[in-house]
């Protein structure tokens, strides 16, 4: 009984001190509070942006690959009425 409290009490010590190990490296690096806010706010930005590019270049990756089984008898058709449905949107 008395090891499991002294090894759950060591363990919280531990944890304890990395977690204030951890905010003193934080407040270190960062001790302006608004120029961490900019440069999340900045992160953000970008991280959508690069979500947005790289989705629109895999989907036209998708439709160019696709593009070449409308010969396939079978696929070709719902493939091409596809495309036909991406080209009439476009319009």
């Amino acid at each position: 009984m008395t090891k499991k409290v002294l090894k759950k009490f060591k363990e919280d010590n531990e944890r304890g001190a990395r977690e204030s190990v951890i905010e003193d490296l934080f407040y270190d690096f960062n001790r302006n509070k608004a120029q961490v806010y900019k440069m999340n706010f900045i992160r953000g930005i970008f991280f959508g942006l690069g979500s947005v590019l790289v989705g629109t270049i895999l989907i036209a990756l998708f439709a160019w690959i696709l593009s070449l089984f409308i010969h396939i008898p079978g696929i070709g058709q719902p493939i091409e009425q596809f495309q036909q449905t991406i080209q009439n949107d476009k319009k």
